[in-house]
């Protein structure tokens, strides 16, 4: 079922940095050098690009905005990763991260299983620039017998080739794209769903301390 965000990119950035700072504090108090609260600024960073990378794939399978799908997924990711990484900490860090996790970790469980594990694994290696496991994890998600699994695998395989400059390649993909995608009825539909992708792909790393462009 298609879904059309209705909440601006913004406005989940915005989210997205109360939910960490929230977390941070309730993880690891208000000292901000402690070690849970150190965990968590890691594991938010970490969880934040996996949720912004497989939002952003979700959109492009089952209809919205990348940008903004991407923005969501940080937010669950990022909360989820904060309390993950947090609960080396005490005993009363570990009880509250404990109780703060389970919500956030659905979330991200829930886009990840919407776009197979393949998918979720290729387009966070894309996100991270390994375009060799983006590749092999692409081609993998495209066997599947899962019709959105295999489309989001067709999508991970046409953002990498794209972004590693090689449109025309990536525009080559676009006939398979037409064939699998009920959306994606003509070249220029194509396109600017790959625009989309490309853009929150770039934001995603650049959010995460990333390199917008890959070397």
């Amino acid at each position: 079922m298609k879904e059309n965000p209705n909440r601006s990119t913004a406005s989940y950035a915005t989210a997205l940095c109360a939910s960490l700072i929230m977390t941070a504090l309730a993880v690891g108090g208000c000292a901000s050098d402690s070690r849970a609260a150190k965990g968590a600024a890691s594991g938010a960073g970490t969880g934040a690009l996996a949720g912004a990378a497989s939002g952003l794939v979700g959109a492009l399978v089952f209809g919205g905005d990348p940008v903004d799908a991407a923005a969501r997924g940080a937010v669950y990711g990022g909360t989820a990763g904060a309390v993950a990484g947090g609960i080396g900490g005490s005993k009363q860090d570990q009880a509250i991260a404990a109780a703060q996790q389970s919500e956030n970790d659905k979330k991200l469980a829930a886009l990840r299983k919407d776009i197979g594990d393949d998918a979720f694994n290729g387009v966070v290696a894309l996100a991270e620039c390994k375009y060799e496991v983006a590749a092999a994890n692409a081609k993998i998600a495209r066997q599947s017998k899962n019709k959105n699994y295999a489309l989001a695998g067709l999508w991970v395989d046409v953002l990498s080739v794209a972004d590693q400059r090689r449109e025309d390649d990536a525009r080559a993909k676009f006939p398979e794209l037409m064939k699998q995608d009920r959306d994606i009825k003509t070249d220029a539909d194509a396109e600017a769903a790959m625009r989309k992708g490309l853009q929150a792909l770039t934001d995603a790393r650049r959010d995460n301390g990333l390199p917008a462009v890959c070397a």
